[in-house]
């Protein structure tokens, strides 16, 4: 089960970055659902490679074949298969760590759990396999989509770089108005000059991804293992680089008073339940309040260096490792929908289980 997510809407994937290609098969997801093939691509397309001279210049199209489940534009409610072929493998960039370990990456940690690897882009360690996480989240989303919530994710921080505003002072339509996916304009340009820095200096940059799910229906999150924090937290951490997780105030509403710190409720004129603040990220007791579910996701920098490094090999000899093949220098503006993808995967399958709650 170390390769599927999810409890009612499930999903599996499979793949290596140099296999033949990387895929999902999705189980749980209810018919009726409207899915056309060019709302899936039009999710990859924000993910895949070579999408702008800040990314990775690996060429992959990512274009998606629908192997079963959809039928005249609906699901069906029978499990639905998704692939997308490697197009541009280059195996033989990475045929100088066949037997290294490289700082920071899984070649160690793999050669010890499975007694062997795969070493070609790093096999199914590879962030290439988050494509296959995109392309079902985008399943995830019509759903949710049915439901009235809107999710979206954005690039908040690169390096020292950060948006100076939350994201309530944001226009968040202007996420994919420049390569970063930064809807602070300004930020934005300083955000690009400082992945530029990284890449003509041969280093990497780390950053921050901030995500909000607005009109999220309260009820969502089970009481005790499953709370909508745990389950997004553990989704968010699943993906390659991501380093932290922060939910609603995070740790700075360590240094907050209870005074100020706790949400008090009011009814508004519509007769709805309301928070006057939402310290709590949309959250309470593990279960959504319907306010919004905000947070925050740090990556780390890039392993990859295309410059020296210390390291050793499987026999354990010290040796001197440079970096080749093709690498993002910033991976913060690619991961934007993969932040979303597992975001709508998540409370897709929380909203499905909370059906199940109450006769």
């Amino acid at each position: 089960m170390s390769n599927t997510f999810g409890s009612v809407f499930r999903i599996t994937t499979f793949g290596e970055s140099h296999g033949a290609g990387i895929g999902v098969i999705i189980d749980g997801c209810p018919a009726g659902v409207a899915v056309e093939a060019a709302h899936i691509q039009t999710a990859l397309d924000r993910r895949r490679p070579g999408q702008s001279d800040l990314t990775t210049p690996r060429k992959e199209s990512d274009t998606v074949q629908i192997q079963s489940g959809l039928f005249e534009g609906f699901t069906t409610g029978t499990p639905i298969s998704l692939f997308i072929p490697n197009a541009d493998q280059r195996s033989d960039d990475y045929s100088h760590i066949a037997h290294a370990y490289r700082p920071s990456h899984a070649d160690y940690t793999y050669d010890v759990k499975y007694g062997r690897r795969d070493h070609r882009g790093g096999g199914r360690s590879s962030a290439r396999e988050t494509a296959a996480r995109v392309a079902a989240g985008a399943i995830a989303g019509q759903l949710l989509n049915h439901f009235g919530v809107e999710i979206a994710a954005y690039v908040s921080a690169v390096g020292e770089v950060e948006v100076p505003v939350e994201y309530q002072e944001l226009d968040l339509s202007l996420i994919d108005a420049n390569p970063v996916r930064c809807p602070h304009p300004e930020t934005a340009v300083r955000m690009e000059a400082r992945i530029r820095q990284a890449q003509a200096t041969h280093d990497t940059v780390g950053g921050v991804i901030t995500g909000v799910a607005r009109h999220v229906p309260a009820g969502l999150g089970e009481p005790v293992f499953d709370k909508l924090p745990a389950v997004l937290g553990h989704a968010l951490l699943s993906i390659n680089a991501v380093k932290g997780f922060e939910f609603g105030s995070g740790f700075a509403g360590t240094k907050l008073p209870g005074s100020v710190h706790n949400d008090e409720f009011y009814t508004d004129e519509a007769g709805a339940v309301r928070t006057r603040t939402n310290h709590s990220g949309g959250s309470q007791g593990g279960i959504s309040n319907g306010q919004d579910i905000n947070f925050r996701v740090a990556f780390k920098p890039v392993a990859t260096l295309l410059q020296p490094q210390q390291t050793i090999n499987d026999q354990g000899e010290a040796i001197t490792l440079v970096g080749r093949g093709r690498h993002d220098a910033c991976v913060l503006p690619r991961a934007v929908p993969i932040v979303e993808a597992m975001t709508q995967l998540v409370l897709a399958d929380l909203l499905l289980r909370a059906r199940a709650n109450q006769l």
